[in-house]
């Protein structure tokens, strides 16, 4: 083998060539793999066997919700890994909106995050994973608000286009129609729009963009909800089957309830990393409801009706046949015994027309003749990261342990396109190494997660290549295919660069991504300054690459100014970081602005932040999105100048702080005595510190005192549950009662001055309706259900359409000389937006009493 193949890509005759994007190559029967993907992709020989079981079975069953941690795992666990089902779970959205039990990551930071935990729940109880373009934005209390802020027409259209794909005999929803309820407008809304997409997946004339790119029209035989008790959905009517999902997994004999609690143990950002699932308990049974809400009535099983045999397809019979003779001769103790007939079957598929299904089984056949074989590529990369235009160096692995003769033909890269030939012959004991070395597009497109590529309309993600949607990540950067040659027929196996890394947060291997030579960073994601004012903004340049020098720019709206016009840069090291300053004038009148900051480094622009997400739970997640800050122009003034932080589960509370003018004191609980809170003009409760803190209760009665003494404290939102300390402020107050009662979801709900003169509307800025425009996702949750209306006044009243006012959104208490506000006004979601009013009204909180 040549073991030094150098790839230049492209040739010089391609060099104007378009460098199509990896994604437009992949196929949609390697994406549908993408979502399935194991950890080790050669399995023991019992598992091999069950994986011919599930070869010769042929249905099909997507479950569909609204949210990680919908979704029935042991449901999932029982049709794929007992029945041996296609099984898949369809999340309409990636759980952007909710809240992180471990660390800072908000919004699509979290959502990026939540996706890595679903693929990992799938790996375990062995689903595959799809989302539509739907972004989750809060709590919503019913469909009717759910459906007009996602664009019911794109995500109907996204679940549609899953059904074709991945085309299942049932689809099984987890939250039922009206005039049942899931208890969140997200849930109702995903149980409507699956009913609705079973009804239109096989109509030609639904959705005609979709056929014509290929996809045909397929009609499942039911849509079934899978009811999960008396509370929800008790006034539907319909005919109903009942399925036994519990038992053991054929191949480990662990229950499948434990299989499940593991995987849903996974959703840790969501605190259910206490799900175990372990001890081998979980085998009993567990006997679940089906009510079908469309399609053919089912008596005795969800699948009534469905001929799960090869004898579905024409020519199908005689593979189904083969296959059984497979599972009946199959030797555990020599899987590569099984190789002539695995062949045979693999010579008899490739003679049937495709489909997505066959595509799939012809997949899956491959891996278990991999798995007989005993037959594993690697390719591995010294360095996780590359720049457009660098030179990558690919070390190649390919091991044999079965004692079937193996031809390793060639290597194959689809990005950049390059074939390497091999001619390598190997036997069993066989292990041979081989090295590319690949030179990165010039124009590579850096990675970023697809759906985050495009800024999003309000309800839904943009991707513009419709072969992406409904995909759970990113395909491969630089995909590898590996061709060998068994007993004439040709096998081909897929692998991708992957490196490993060591970190003090876990040992794993990193798959490869595209990075810019420099990475660039404001100081502050909001600039907060008066009309007709200059504000210095502060621009960090950190080196990827050594010696690397270009120019820095920042760009801003017309009526914006900016000096000086760019700064040049040369960084000598990597990591190097260099600061520059620029001075940002506003215009006359109150605006609100977005400002980009770019560098041009050998003749290519780039404008990338990097973000990273690094938990052990989960692979590194790097994200590269546009070097952005928001423009406040804005009328407002502070009094007090020195406030301390106490922080809680995450919010971006202390930088917002900073930028009202404050000299912001980070606190623990052990910082609250009288001598290092007198020198505080106020202090400020982070959000879910009473749940979180364990050193906050002790503590109190410090802070307390420092508010009789002419303090100000301001606490922010906790949930009900797991409190920490039950006292949350000098007089009694519970937040204990329904969450959703106690909420405003619409972010545009109109809102009530109660107490139009207090200080807190008046002082130093007088707050008015403009002030509430322009909020975010929403106005605020966990407002508390009871309070001592003799000490704590209400200032604010607000509702969501239809429902009373609720008046504790903001309470405010006079204790001794000082105050004490408790709100659940969602300012960790409107500060870090850059929300103008939120800014103004929590400078009024700070300054009260100065």
């Amino acid at each position: 083998m040549n073991q030094a193949a150098v790839v230049d890509w492209p040739p010089k005759r391609w060099r104007r060539a378009k460098i199509i994007r990896l994604q437009h190559a992949l196929t949609v029967s390697v994406m549908l793999a993408l979502a399935a993907k194991g950890a080790d992709p050669l399995q023991s020989p019992a598992a091999i066997l069950q994986e011919l079981r599930s070869f010769n079975t042929l249905g099909t069953v997507l479950h569909i919700a609204a949210h990680p941690d919908d979704e029935n795992t042991q449901l999932i666990t029982y049709f794929a890994r007992s029945r041996g089902y296609r099984t898949a779970y369809l999340s309409l959205t990636r759980g952007d909106g909710g809240q992180n039990e471990i660390g800072p990551e908000f919004d699509e930071k979290l959502g990026v995050a939540r996706t890595q935990e679903l693929l990992a729940a799938r790996q375990l109880d062995g689903g595959r994973q799809f989302f539509t373009r739907a972004i989750d934005f809060g709590y919503s209390k019913n469909p009717e608000e759910t459906l007009r802020f996602w664009n019911r027409e794109q995500v109907l259209g996204d679940i549609v286009r899953v059904i074709r794909r991945f085309q299942p005999d049932v689809i099984v929803t987890r939250f039922p129609i009206p005039p049942g309820s899931g208890g969140h407008g997200h849930h109702t809304a995903s149980g409507i729009l699956g009913v609705e997409a079973f009804k239109l997946a096989g109509d030609p004339e639904a959705y005609p963009e979709q056929i014509a790119e290929g996809l045909a029209p397929w009609q499942p035989k039911r849509v079934a909800w899978n009811g999960f008790g008396q509370q929800r959905g008790a006034s539907l009517s319909g005919p109903t089957v009942r399925v036994d999902i519990g038992g053991k997994d054929p191949v480990t004999g662990e229950g499948l309830g434990a299989i499940a609690g593991r995987s849903r143990g996974r959703h840790i950002t969501q605190g259910f990393g206490n799900f175990g699932g372990g001890g081998g308990g979980g085998t009993g049974p567990n006997e679940q409801t089906f009510m079908v809400l469309g399609g053919e009535p089912a008596e005795k099983d969800l699948m009534d009706g469905v001929d799960t045999t090869w004898a579905r397809f024409p020519g199908g019979d005689e593979i189904g046949q083969l296959a059984q003779k497979a599972i009946a001769a199959f030797d555990t103790n020599a899987p590569a015994r099984s190789v002539p007939q695995l062949l045979a079957i693999r010579a008899k598929l490739g003679a049937l027309p495709s489909n997505p299904v066959i595509n799939d089984k012809r997949e899956q056949l491959d891996a278990i003749l991999q798995s007989c074989l005993g037959l594993r590529v690697e390719t591995t990369a010294t360095q996780p990261e590359v720049v457009p235009g660098e030179t990558l160096k690919l070390q190649q692995t390919v091991k044999l342990t079965g004692d079937v003769p193996v031809r390793w033909v060639e290597t194959r890269m689809r990005y950049p396109k390059s074939a390497t030939r091999a001619e390598v012959r190997l036997q069993s004991g066989d292990s041979k190494r081989g090295e590319l070395i690949v030179t990165a597009p010039a124009d590579a497109p850096l990675t970023q997660p697809y759906w985050l590529r495009e800024p999003w309309a309000s309800g839904s993600y943009r991707v513009n290549d419709s072969a992406l949607i409904g995909t759970p990540e990113n395909a491969p950067t630089f995909p590898v295919d590996y061709v060998f040659e068994v007993n004439g027929q040709t096998l081909v196996v897929s692998d991708e660069p992957k490196c490993f890394v060591k970190d003090d947060k876990a040992e794993r291997h990193r798959r490869m991504d595209v990075i810019p030579p420099v990475t660039l960073c404001f100081a502050a994601g909001v600039v907060l300054l008066q009309p007709a004012s200059t504000h210095a903004v502060t621009v960090e340049i950190t080196a990827a690459r050594a010696n690397t020098e270009g120019s820095l720019q920042l760009e801003v709206p017309a009526d914006w100014k900016v000096s000086p016009a760019s700064h040049d840069f040369r960084l000598t090291k990597v990591g190097e970081k260099k600061q520059f300053s620029f001075n940002v004038t506003s215009p006359a009148k109150p605006t609100v602005a977005q400002m980009t900051a770019s560098v041009v480094v050998n003749n290519h622009r780039y404008a990338n932040q990097r973000i990273e997400i690094n938990y052990a739970h989960l692979p590194f997640i790097l994200l590269q999105p546009r070097a952005q800050a928001r423009l406040l122009a804005v009328d407002f003034a502070v009094r007090g100048k020195n406030v301390g932080y106490l922080p809680g589960a995450g919010d971006d509370t202390a930088a917002a702080l900073e930028q009202l003018g404050y000299t912001v004191t980070t606190l623990n609980g052990t910082d609250l005595t009288d001598e290092k809170l007198k020198k505080l003009d106020a202090v400020v409760i982070g959000v879910r510190a009473f749940n979180e803190r364990t050193d906050l209760a002790a503590n109190l009665t410090n802070l307390f005192t420092y508010v009789e003494n002419g303090g100000t404290v301001i606490a922010q939102y906790n949930r009900p549950n797991g409190l920490k300390a039950q006292q949350l402020g000098p007089y009694k107050m519970s937040i204990q009662g329904q969450a959703p009662q106690l909420r405003v979801t619409d972010e545009r709900a109109p809102v009530t001055f109660l107490a139009p003169d207090h200080a807190a509307l008046t002082t130093p800025n007088k707050i008015g309706p403009a002030d509430f425009d322009g909020w975010f996702q929403e106005r605020g949750a966990y407002f508390p259900s009871s309070w001592d209306k003799e000490h704590y006044e209400t200032v604010l009243a607000m509702a969501d359409p239809g429902e009373p006012p609720l008046q504790s959104s903001l309470l405010i208490a006079k204790h001794g000389k000082g105050y004490y506000v408790y709100t659940g006004l969602a300012f960790f979601r409107q500060l870090p937006q850059g929300v103008p009013g939120a800014y103004r009204l929590f400078a009024n909180l700070v300054s009260l009493g100065k």
